[in-house]
């Protein structure tokens, strides 16, 4: 599944010095360029003090939105800069493609209990999705669910980061 599922990185595209809107869609666009057939793209998005989740397919032009604490659809910049990223693609594809892209919650998702652990929570929806054989996360994470993350399961994440850091840059 890895092959299947590509990154964009967070610093390219976040909230904060990352430059302006179409910036920031002419980067997606870049990247959803280089997409395999079939190919997913993972957007961690910090929103100014807030990691969200958004999951590009752009051969069907849905994108799934994961946010550990509202779980409900954003509005606003979001959701224009990822619409125009795809439209641009579109274009370049030559493909007429949408209106807009079609917007789905996964509101299953397991929810932070607190206002602290997001970016580990969204770490942690991107490793469950790579590491799913049967690539259902949109099935399990669809609708309201009681799916949820323990201390472990963070601590887990926790750890791994530490020990990915200490291993790379110490």
């Amino acid at each position: 599944m890895l092959d299947m599922v590509a990154f964009i990185d967070p610093a390219m595209i976040g909230a904060i010095g990352c430059g302006k809107g179409q910036e920031r869609s002419q980067h997606i666009k870049e990247r959803l360029i280089s997409a395999k057939p079939g190919q997913i793209f993972m957007l961690p998005y910090n929103s100014d003090k807030h990691w969200v989740l958004t999951i590009v397919d752009p051969e069907q032009e849905i994108v799934y939105f994961m946010d550990p604490m509202k779980r409900r659809l954003p509005t606003g910049e979001w959701v224009s800069i990822v619409d125009s990223a795809i439209s641009m693609y579109n274009a370049h594809k030559g493909r007429k493609g949408r209106s807009s892209p079609l917007w789905k919650n996964l509101s299953g998702i397991p929810p932070q209990p607190s206002s602290k652990e997001c970016g580990y929570f969204i770490m942690r929806y991107m490793r469950d999705i790579i590491e799913d054989k049967d690539f259902s996360f949109v099935n399990k994470w669809e609708r309201r669910s009681n799916h949820i993350y323990t201390q472990v399961d963070i601590d887990e994440m926790r750890n791994e980061w530490a020990r990915f850091v200490v291993n790379r840059y110490v």
